[in-house]
């Protein structure tokens, strides 16, 4: 008598299914207790679902730059915007060109809708620029003289061992001034102008912004400055419009109480590798750190031992922002490699000015076209039908499984629930990690996955109905089969992944949510038929209601057609005719 080998009869490691099941169960467990934990049972819906904000943004027409407005600036603008709205936590956002000259932004519901209008249409055109001279926001009458234009040099600060600028802003002065003195003064000791850094796409010409005459150049900035009113918050903004890097100009702080005039731009946006807002526990005040690159930090180097070696005003740099000075710390020391943002910030509006400083400057200037509100009930119209398609899609699947595979449609019925259960725990704790949310498409992409998970139960049925027909009995045949099906199974569920993937890397929006679905689906349908599926029909193949092929268990010899056992037979030789010789 044959010995068995050691091991044989348990293929696909399956001799103690129990384990596999626990597994998956526990995993259950786990992933519907850390849903209920964390707060988020729902998932996060997106705005076609949820409703939201959308806004369309229209490109100007910059200074000097009739072609700016062309597909690859747009193009360069549209990833800006998406990585600053992500930069806010927000999922789902959809950000795309329309036409040659507007961005579409859809937002949706449950995000700052002011916050994210604010950093959507930012330029975050960031230049610093030395300080020449600082006066009170309102226009100033003229005949009195201001400490703020003296100028006088003062001896260089020591160094320090500090890499950041002080962060202390500059005061106004109390006193009305002789505006063109400061003008005048300022422009003299700050020298000929310097080439600027580069404006927000790296390009800086080296020549005076207008045809004029020095003088002339400087007498229409010293008016402008002496009839600059900050209060006024249309003349605010307006300040520095049309100004190039490499020109002195006029800028008003953010609050409108100080106005200053400025030189030329030494260091751009462009040379800020990173930026952070932070909390200094020190001071008790919130500021923006800043890292430089490798040549943006050698510029600042330059300036800022410049500018230590000034009395105020000339002693600071302002930081503008759009043509709004946010900051003009002293500088004390020279600086390079970092530096701080400080002033009057909150923690958001810290954090807002360190995210659009990480995600780059826009390559134009953008106007709010259109802002309108989003409402989710035609998305709820669309969901409530395609649920009720999915429900029929469904009940059709139960009803056939049911009628053509009867018993086994229990193990198939079980392995859609456990699935079900897995999808949307993972879908709903997948919202506050990484900011899933669910799209008309992607439950799109959840209904399909109906049928590719019934599909890998069907092909394994199939299978062990298959040897079945060839004459073993149950038990062999679960075993046999589950080789044969596990190929096909994973053959046609790495297709489908596969599909998933590119379609996911090679499109935006809400397609993208589709194949992220169809993906995560397929690869919990891979999970469940290894550690539930084949377990669960392993266990049931040891009870007598299907080893014994009961005509409603889907398994009975008879209705398969099962060929009888193969038996070998000794050949009895036919007797011989002749007869016997005497």
């Amino acid at each position: 008598m044959a010995v068995p080998k050691k091991g044989k009869g348990r293929a696909g490691g399956q001799s103690r299914p129990g384990r596999a099941l626990a597994l998956i169960l526990i995993a259950m467990v786990a992933l519907t207790g850390g849903m209920f934990l964390s707060g988020h049972t729902t998932p996060r819906l997106g705005i076609d679902l949820a409703g939201g904000t959308s806004i369309t943004l229209k490109a100007k027409s910059q200074p000097g730059k009739p072609e700016a407005i062309n597909e690859t600036n747009m193009n360069t603008a549209v990833e800006i915007i998406e990585r600053r709205v992500n930069g806010l936590g927000v999922s789902e956002a959809e950000v795309q060109t329309q036409g040659a000259s507007n961005i579409i932004v859809n937002i949706p519901k449950g995000t700052n809708s002011a916050q994210a209008r604010e950093q959507v249409g930012t330029t975050a055109q960031l230049y610093f620029r030395p300080v020449l001279s600082v006066t009170g926001g309102e226009p100033t009458p003229t005949g009195t003289a201001s400490p703020s234009a003296s100028g006088s040099p003062a001896p260089s600060a020591e160094p320090g061992d500090k890499e950041t600028a002080s962060g202390s802003e500059a005061t106004p002065s109390s006193s009305a001034t002789t505006q063109g003195r400061a003008v005048t003064g300022g422009l003299k000791q700050d020298g000929s102008p310097t080439p600027a850094a580069g404006d927000a796409s790296g390009d800086a010409a080296a020549t005076p912004a207008a045809s004029q005459t020095p003088d002339a150049a400087t007498a229409a900035l010293e008016k402008k400055f002496t009839e600059l009113d900050c209060t006024d918050e249309k003349a605010r903004v307006a300040a520095g419009d049309g100004v190039k890097p490499e020109d002195p100009t006029v800028a008003c702080s953010s609050e409108g109480d100080a106005k200053y005039l400025l030189g030329p731009a030494e260091v751009s946006g462009t040379d800020v590798d990173d930026a952070k807002g932070q909390f200094d526990q020190q001071r008790g005040i919130w500021l923006v750190s800043m890292e430089f690159t490798d040549k943006g930090s050698k510029k600042f180097q330059t300036i800022t031992k410049k500018l230590s070696a000034q009395q105020s005003p000339q002693n600071q740099f302002a930081i503008s922002l759009d043509g709004e000075v946010v900051s003009a710390p002293q500088v004390n020391e020279t600086l390079s490699g970092s530096a701080e943002i400080s002033g009057s910030f909150t923690q958001q509006s810290a954090e807002d000015l360190a995210n659009v400083l990480s995600y780059g400057a826009l390559p134009l200037s953008f106007s709010e076209d259109t802002v309108t509100t989003v409402t989710a009930a035609l998305g709820g119209e669309q969901l409530e039908a395609g649920l009720i398609a999915g429900a029929i899609g469904l009940a059709l699947v139960v009803i056939y499984l049911v009628a053509y595979y009867r018993g086994l449609a229990l193990i198939a019925l079980l392995s859609l629930l456990a699935s079900g259960i897995l999808s949307y725990t993972i879908m709903a704790l997948l919202g506050p990690a990484i900011g899933f949310a669910l799209n008309l498409p992607a439950v799109c992409g959840a209904i399909v996955a109906i049928g590719i998970t019934a599909d890998s139960f069907i092909v394994y049925f199939e299978r062990v109905r298959d040897e079945i027909r060839e004459g073993r009995t149950l038990r062999p045949a679960v075993e046999r089969g589950w080789p044969r099906a596990r190929r096909t199974i994973l053959v046609s569920d790495f297709v489908s992944f596969l599909a998933a993937a590119v379609l996911f890397l090679v499109t935006v929006g809400k397609v993208q949510g589709f194949a992220f679905t169809l993906g995560l689906t397929t690869l919990l349908d891979v999970v469940v038929v290894f550690l539930f599926t084949k377990p669960l029909l392993t266990l049931m193949a040891r009870t007598k209601f299907f080893s014994s092929g009961h005509p409603w268990s889907g398994l009975d010899p008879k209705r398969l057609g099962a060929k009888p056992p193969l038996r070998r037979s000794r050949r009895v030789s036919a007797p011989t005719d002749h007869p016997k010789e005497a």
